[in-house]
């Protein structure tokens, strides 16, 4: 089966990209992976380190493991925004196919120093490493920040040279959290431009992506929600980036609850009577698999790369 190392060069050599999609429970991971079966798709799966509390460390290790025993997939194990050197280990020692150590709140030097060491140790372990630099607006998880601060093209080279990080995430407009824009929608493809001409042989990687469908947080408001002015990235965007530039890797977390709310409050709204968990839990995996394998085909144009 291919490698993830395999996947960061084909995906700049030939113009697709990869989904990272976070799961925090048993359904989101199997949404995700019927998803991925539906379009023969590679996948990356995220665990933040919320999820890694809630879930449990060897329930995580576990879970995956299984899933890529069960779908005969690519699928590969990602620790999404460690923020430590301590959980990066963690996570190095569990098992997982990379990690990434989140410095962005660091100054620049500091950064440096913590990406470095965390590469020391997971290079040693055939863990791949994915840093960060500039950052991202919003709230998501254990995430937050109020503004964007984009990504420095001279700092990202100095960066790369300096930490030896094997793919770097990006900041050109995209945030975290349902709620990405109060005005007009872009991404700074200018900066992304300038950034592949200073490191044209590193991967690039997405945070924030979501695009927010209208129709979950439509479904989710009808059905007693609450999601006044939710606003995401539109696909074409995501669709460019994938497909033009020296994206690898873009991350989806809010699509995927959204999906899977959506269809979650419908049933419990329209079956009160019912008090079985797992008919709910059903129609959210089949409606989160429907969505995944969307963005794989239309998106990401990875389907059948495997």
């Amino acid at each position: 089966m291919k490698s993830l190392q395999f996947y960061m060069k084909d995906c700049l050599k030939n113009g697709y990209c990869l989904g990272a999609f976070n799961f925090n429970n048993l359904e989101t991971l199997k949404g995700i992976c019927e998803g991925c079966k539906k379009s023969n798709s590679p996948a990356i799966l995220c665990v933040s380190e919320g999820a890694l509390d809630y879930i449990g460390d060897k329930f995580v290790k576990s879970l995956f493991d299984c899933a890529k025993k069960e779908y005969k997939l690519p699928l590969f194990l990602h620790l999404d925004h460690g923020k430590s050197f301590e959980v990066c280990k963690k996570a190095i020692n569990l098992g997982f196919d990379s990690v990434m150590i989140d410095g962005s709140s660091l100054s620049f030097e500091e950064n440096i120093k913590l990406t470095k060491k965390v590469v020391a140790l997971a290079h040693k372990h055939n863990v791949l490493v994915e840093a960060e630099l500039g950052v991202l607006s919003g709230i998501e998880d254990n995430i937050s920040a109020e503004e964007n601060v984009f990504t420095d093209p001279k700092k990202a080279k100095e960066f790369v040279e300096k930490t030896g990080c094997d793919s770097l995430a990006v900041a050109i407009g995209t945030s975290h959290g349902a709620y990405k824009f109060k005005g007009l929608q872009q991404l700074r493809f200018d900066i992304l431009k300038k950034i592949e001409n200073e490191i044209p042989n590193t991967p690039l990687v997405l945070h924030g992506a979501s695009s927010v469908p209208q129709g979950f947080v439509k479904e989710i408001n009808q059905f007693g929600g609450n999601l006044k002015g939710a606003v995401g990235i539109p696909e074409k965007f995501l669709a460019e980036a994938a497909q033009k530039h020296h994206i690898f890797k873009i991350n989806f977390d809010t699509d995927i609850r959204l999906a899977f709310m959506a269809s979650y409050r419908r049933s419990l709204s329209e079956k009160p009577e019912n008090i079985d968990i797992r008919k709910p839990n059903l129609l959210a995996i089949e409606n989160t698999a429907n969505m995944i394998a969307e963005k794989n085909i239309k998106v990401f144009k990875n389907k059948g790369n495997i």
